[in-house]
């Protein structure tokens, strides 16, 4: 007897995969089909399970009748879910399916009475498995019919919600041969509008008239209870004494804390660590982690339990924090979390914060932060401890349970079965995530002497200065770093605005006798890091993560800053973002340096930028560019006011009306935005608008102005596995400028055509120098980290 119990749910279950993957192989069978058979079988097996419990019950030939009605049920439920989601569903199969389930409720009660194996369990199985059948159908045949069909299915569902509220309305009624009339009627008409066999007008009177008999049913069971609601035994204080409500309070606590650390510890193993995974039904999945946790505290003697447990609680509070950290990175840098070189960029973090809302802010942050991350372990070692609890106070029933869940997963792998694009319903998630990080880890020491190694081939270190640069003789060079300007800004429909500037701009600009010549650069990061690009586009390396980047700056590398200062260039680094000692100055090969407290700015801030591109461009112009009996200036500028988080917006204001900055105080002069992709596109129009208005006002014959975007912004604007591309300008008046770079085959305009030549930007140090010292011979080819 004790092996039919514990088998016999089982059994059930695996026919009922077994059949889902019948139909899968037969008509096909989509994510929500499998997520409903598979839920479905789970549920009868532990219902089942559950009631078999009971004294002197057991699987008779009557129940194995109706666990055969319910399998094919579970059928139909998953083709009828297929249905809803828009999949085609096979009419005559699901008729079949129907006709035979309906069959066999005549069967089962036959069986019972000719066996005398007639139960209690028996009659509420074979009841629920009607309920479900009428409710899978009056899903299916509602959109044929009307809505109000579902009533017939969800009727018995709310007499049992009414008993919770009502305690009059519990408990066994007496035998009615109506009642069984009654609920055939229900499924032989659905059957019928089922089957498609009588017009869809006929089948929705037959619906009709059966709701009205079941009214009629369900009403005279609640009459008959009500008049009898007064005569119900009632519990003396004898009989269960003084204490009694506070236990049963207690067990249901004890319930209620079980339920919640099971779901815990199932949301923490499956919560995705990608943001485009991030939706509910990415978490209804059986994480093959957590299946193998409970079996190993189920194993563990009694000594043991506990503190692995608790050890294992921490682990996974580890791994939630690190799932965060990694859906952050995705959303804000469109990659994982790095952790062997990401834990310095909370500083960068902190000092973002500090800008855009306040130290004050910035601190309650990072305490919050903190907070959580040690909420976090807590509550995690909590739930895996409690869990551990409830598996070892039910032995039998937590092997039973994890049996059918290991079924369900092994299922679900061979079948591939994907509620999500991209996220299987068989998890195993959390082994793929700590392996990745430990590769990351791995390929850091790997990285670390290779590009060190990399660094010292540099081709320009020992060319003679006085060959360097000689078609520039003269002339003042601006490279302009603008802040979040990608390659979605310039050929993204939603973008088309900034497009129109980029044309108007170009007509501007031709007017007064500029051409321009526009491509892409590959940066090698997205949605910040700005100093990665800064690094690469003037190193000529591949500098995509801050361990490069030390490495670069503890190197003697020559940069496009040294290669101008050594051919005879005052060269000028303009970081308004940079509030504290920036020794990397040095190593780019600046003679003048100006941050944010150097440049004189008395306006107010734009979130996190500390001043307007504007009032950027006008000082280092009446600093450096402005006078005649000077050496001509190479400057690298770093224009922030299209950084996230693109709240607070500058305008253009006249020239010479910026003073100090404190005509930004008008608010006239300043636009704010509560939208992300609407203030985005509204920076990188100021900031284009303004380089244009730029070099309208102040450029000349001499001037050689290179606008280039650092990186993509964050995936908050762009949407996920955008590219890395952002968009190069260069701008002249003098035509032998131009001429010099026509073998790059940057096309004419400032708005780049999609086909443009797309450079890793690590190659444009040497193309540049290249093409600029003609007396030199040409670099070997860039090497470097596939795109």
């Amino acid at each position: 007897m004790v092996a039919t119990v514990r088998s016999g749910p089982l059994i059930g279950l695996s026919i009922q995969i077994a059949l889902l993957v019948g139909l899968a192989e037969a008509v096909g069978l989509g994510p929500a089909g499998w997520l409903a058979g598979l839920a479905y079988g789970l549920v009868v097996c532990l219902a089942l399970s559950r009631g078999l419990h009971q004294p002197a019950t057991d699987l008779g030939p009557a129940d194995r009748v109706t666990l055969t009605r319910a399998v094919l049920v579970g059928a139909v439920t998953a083709l009828v879910a297929d249905g809803l989601t828009g999949r085609p569903v096979p009419v005559e199969l699901l008729t079949a399916l129907t006709t035979v389930a309906l069959s066999l409720d005549a069967v089962d009660g036959y069986v019972a009475r000719r066996t005398g194996t007639a139960s209690t369990l028996g009659a509420r199985f074979d009841m629920e498995v009607d309920s479900v059948l009428v409710a899978v159908l009056s899903l299916h045949v509602a959109p044929m019919v009307g809505h109000w069909v579902l009533i017939l299915g969800a009727m018995r569902y709310a007499y049992l919600a009414a008993g919770w509220v009502l305690p009059w309305l519990r408990g066994p009624l007496p035998p009615r041969y109506w009642r069984k009339v009654v609920a055939a009627a229900l499924g032989v008409v659905l059957l019928v509008v089922t089957s498609r066999l009588l017009p869809t007008a006929v089948g929705g009177v037959l619906a009709l008239a059966v709701l009205v008999l079941q009214l009629e049913s369900f009403g005279r069971d609640v009459v008959w209870r009500w008049q009898r609601r007064a005569v119900r035994p009632v519990t003396t204080p004898v009989e269960r004494p003084g204490p009694e409500p506070l236990a049963g309070w207690r067990r249901k606590a004890r319930w209620v804390s079980a339920a919640l650390a099971v779901l815990l510890v199932l949301a923490a193993l499956a919560v995705p660590r990608q943001p485009g995974h991030l939706v509910p039904a990415a978490l209804l999945r059986i994480p093959l982690e957590g299946l193998a946790l409970a079996a190993v505290l189920l194993a563990l003697p009694p000594r043991a339990r506990r503190p692995v447990a608790a050890l294992a609680g921490a682990l996974l509070g580890l791994l939630v924090v690190v799932k965060v950290a990694d859906l952050g990175f995705g959303s804000t840098l469109g990659r994982p979390f790095d952790v062997a070189l990401d834990w310095r960029l909370l500083d960068e973090t902190f000092a973002f914060l500090r800008a855009s809302v306040g130290r004050a802010g910035a601190v309650a942050a990072a305490i919050a932060a903190g907070l959580l991350a040690a909420a976090l372990l807590a509550v995690t070692t909590w739930a895996v401890l409690r869990l551990s609890r409830l598996l070892t106070g039910h032995p039998d029933g937590s092997r039973r349970v994890l049996a059918g869940l290991v079924a369900l997963w092994l299922a679900a792998a061979a079948t591939g079965v994907r509620l999500v694009p991209g996220v299987p319903v068989a998890d195993a998630a959390t082994t793929a995530l700590v392996g990745a990080h430990a590769r990351q880890v791995q390929e850091r020491l790997r990285d670390r002497s290779t590009f060190a190694d990399t660094v010292n081939v540099d081709p320009y270190r020992f060319a003679p200065d006085d060959r360097l640069l000689t078609a520039l003789r003269g002339k003042d060079v601006l490279v302009a770093f603008v802040e979040s300007y990608g390659r979605d800004a310039v050929r993204e429909p939603e973008f088309a605005d900034i497009g129109e500037v980029l044309d108007e701009g170009q007509r501007r600009l031709s007017a007064a006798g500029f051409g321009t010549r526009s491509a892409f650069l590959t940066s090698p990061t997205t949605g910040g890091g700005s100093w990665l690009a800064h690094a690469t586009l003037l190193s000529g390396l591949w500098v995509d993560n801050d361990q490069r980047h030390r490495t670069l700056l503890a190197s003697d590398r020559t940069t496009l800053g040294d290669a101008f200062q050594r051919a005879g260039w005052r060269t000028v680094g303009v970081m308004p973002a940079v509030n504290q000692p920036w020794p990397e100055g040095a190593f780019y090969g600046y003679e003048q340096f100006y941050d944010e407290y150097s440049l004189g700015y008395r306006g107010p801030r734009f979130s996190f930028a500390s001043m307007p591109d504007q009032y950027t461009l006008s000082v280092l112009h009446q600093q450096e560019l402005a006078g005649t009996d000077r050496r001509p200036v190479m400057a690298e500028l770093a224009l922030i006011s299209s950084h996230s988080p693109w709240t607070h917006i500058p305008k253009l204001v006249g020239w010479d009306a910026l003073g100090d900055g404190r005509v930004f105080h008008d608010t006239t002069a300043r636009s704010t935005s509560e939208q992300p992709r609407a203030g985005y596109r509204r920076s990188i129009e100021y900031t284009l608008d303004t380089l244009i208005s730029y070099v309208q006002r102040y450029g000349d014959d001499e001037l050689v102005l290179i606008m280039v975007g650092d990186h993509q912004p964050a995936p908050v604007v762009t949407g996920p596995d955008a590219s890395r591309d952002v968009p190069i300008h260069l701008v002249a008046r003098d035509r032998a400028v131009l001429e010099r770079i026509s073998g790059w085959g940057w096309p004419d305009g400032l708005r780049p055509a999609s086909d443009a030549p797309v450079w890793r930007m690590d190659e444009f140090r040497d193309r540049f120098l290249a093409t600029f010292s003609p007396t030199l011979a040409p670099p070997p080819p860039v090497t470097g980290p596939p795109r």
